[in-house]
């Protein structure tokens, strides 16, 4: 398998014993497929929870005639479609990258 990182996870050492990062978590492809994926998992999470927040401040502030607390409910949706299309693009180079050079960063195998 090939490196991922410029520096041998097996040469670190964990506490005391003579367990390394690599023993650990397997391989260094392992560990970052771990990041990724929940890196994923919180980016979904924290989209949901903007989006929940901007259309209740929208709807709690549309009627009141207070543009300027409307426009602040309408930015957060806005920012969380955003920010959420650029998770989804990022995911979606990953798996080109996996495709081009055949590495497997997300479903790595031992």
């Amino acid at each position: 398998m090939k490196s991922l990182l410029a520096f041998d996870l097996n040469n670190i050492k964990l506490g005391q014993n003579n367990s390394t990062l690599g023993t650990k978590f397997g391989s260094t492809s392992v560990l970052i497929s771990i990041i990724l994926k929940t890196s994923i998992t919180i980016a979904g999470l924290i989209f949901v929870g903007l989006l929940i927040f901007g259309g209740i401040t929208l709807i709690m502030n549309a009627g009141s005639g207070d543009s300027k607390k409307a426009g602040q409910g309408k930015a957060a949706i806005t920012n969380a479609l955003i920010g959420f299309a650029i998770v989804l693009l990022a995911f979606t180079i990953i798996q080109i990258i996996e495709t081009i050079t055949g590495l497997q960063i997300l479903n790595p195998t031992f």
